[in-house]
């Protein structure tokens, strides 16, 4: 890894490789091809792009049964213990309306009513990942959206892997269909003879995927676009360097494009742990993807102090944060924008990933500045709620009468004013 001082934070931002016009070019034609001919649209794409033919999309309940069949006792037993503690943290976040009461009976207020339907989009491919599974329903369950569609792109058996499907059947999802790519979002945005639509749309993916959910943003909801994974480890001369390296490599091996970068006060510690993370590359099974990604976004910076280091973080803003000092804790308190934070040596970025409860869906390309991680928030919407009794209305049809026309408004004024004090007794 490259080993710089650090003397200009804006240097740590990095330019994420987005969609190229041929690509917005194509997913828009996905999008526009499968709203105007649905199912038949899915299949076409499905047998063009994974090589499957479908007859059905939806997952059956004995393919269901048959995964949770075949599959290792010990990681079932691992996932239901994740799904526990992804529950936990995220019932913390359950939020109440509220009722304000205000002079003569009247009364202010919010109503917090969950989503009716959302997809989420769990990526195929190579991997499987019942994580993203895990982390996407649960919330949705907390909140209370009744209905949860799980779309996927089946493999060249026209399966989906059994420990996605193991997941699901953890949670009790049951509407999974197996459809990927631009075409997938746009079932769940516009819907098809088969998979009705959705109102919100969550989960990660490829850039077509990315990009076909931001062509639908409006049409329906989505969480965020995601770009590659990015980690940082705020680190002193107190911290491990295989340590540092080994974390800084668990989100390298995720893409080409992932970042990782080291920012240490020690000159010792950047030594080191580019040695480490040249020793471990060798050693990784997927050391061409770490490789790439340690070459084009891999860095260490050497801060003069603490304080420029804590700085840099916060310009960075990345989507985890590591902080390896020997004031951790207190330490952490100073970091304004991170996507997720690990505090200390023993709460490795991967907790995260799978196992603590809190979401991995976090915020990338220092979006951290203003956006947050997945929460049950993302599954609720708000409903303002006004009861005004007519002694309130009566003290403020005036003002609101006066205010109305200060803005042109003469429409607003009559309305307010068509009520009974303009009338007399009846």
């Amino acid at each position: 890894m490259k080993i710089t001082s650090l003397t200009d934070t804006i240097s740590l931002k990095r330019q994420l490789e987005g969609g190229n016009e041929e690509q917005l070019k194509t997913v828009r034609g996905v999008l526009q091809d499968v709203r105007e001919n649905g199912d038949a649209a899915l299949r076409k794409y499905s047998e063009m792009w994974d090589g499957i033919l479908l007859d059905d999309f939806r997952v059956t309940q004995n393919e269901i049964d048959n995964a949770v069949l075949n599959f290792d006792p010990q990681l079932k037993q691992d996932l239901e213990e994740a799904a526990a503690n992804i529950r936990y943290y995220h019932e913390a976040q359950k939020r109440d309306g509220y009722k304000l009461p205000i002079d003569n009976g009247s009364w202010l207020g919010q109503r917090i009513i969950p989503l009716d339907a959302v997809g989420l989009y769990v990526p195929g491919g190579l991997a499987a990942y019942p994580s993203s599974v895990l982390m996407n329903v649960i919330p949705a369950q907390v909140t209370g959206v009744e209905r949860i569609v799980i779309t996927s792109p089946a493999g060249k058996n026209g399966k989906l892997p059994d420990a996605v499907l193991v997941a699901a059947s953890i949670l009790g999802v049951r509407e999974i269909y197996k459809v990927g790519g631009a075409q997938a979002i746009a079932a769940l945005a516009y819907g098809t003879e088969t998979i009705a639509p959705v109102d919100k749309i969550t989960g990660p993916g490829n850039i077509f995927v990315a990009l076909a959910k931001r062509e639908v943003f409006g049409e329906v909801a989505i969480d965020m676009i995601a770009g590659p994974s990015e980690i940082a480890v705020l680190a002193d001369e107190t911290a491990y360097a295989d340590e540092i390296a080994a974390d800084l490599l668990s989100q390298a091996e995720h893409d080409e494009l992932a970042c990782a970068v080291l920012i240490t006060t020690s000159e010792r510690l950047a030594q080191d742990v580019a040695l480490e993370v040249e020793r471990q590359l060798s050693t990784l099974p997927k050391e061409a993807i770490a490789r790439k990604s340690i070459e084009n976004f891999g860095q260490i910076y050497v801060a003069k102090d603490l304080e420029q280091a804590i700085q840099a973080v916060n310009s960075l803003a990345p989507e985890h944060l590591e902080v390896v000092t020997a004031n951790a804790e207190e330490d952490s308190l100073k970091i304004r924008h991170a996507g997720a934070i690990f505090i200390g040596r023993y709460s490795s970025e991967p907790v995260g990933d799978y196992f603590a409860g809190t979401n991995h869906v976090l915020p990338t390309n220092s979006t951290a500045r203003f956006a947050s991680g997945l929460n049950v928030d993302d599954f609720i919407k708000r409903t303002n709620v006004v009861y005004y009794t007519e002694k309130t209305w009566e003290e403020s049809a005036p003002k609101i009468a006066r205010l109305a026309r200060m803005e042109g408004l003469e429409g607003h004024a009559r309305a307010v004013e068509s009520r009974g004090w303009t009338k007399g007794d009846k």
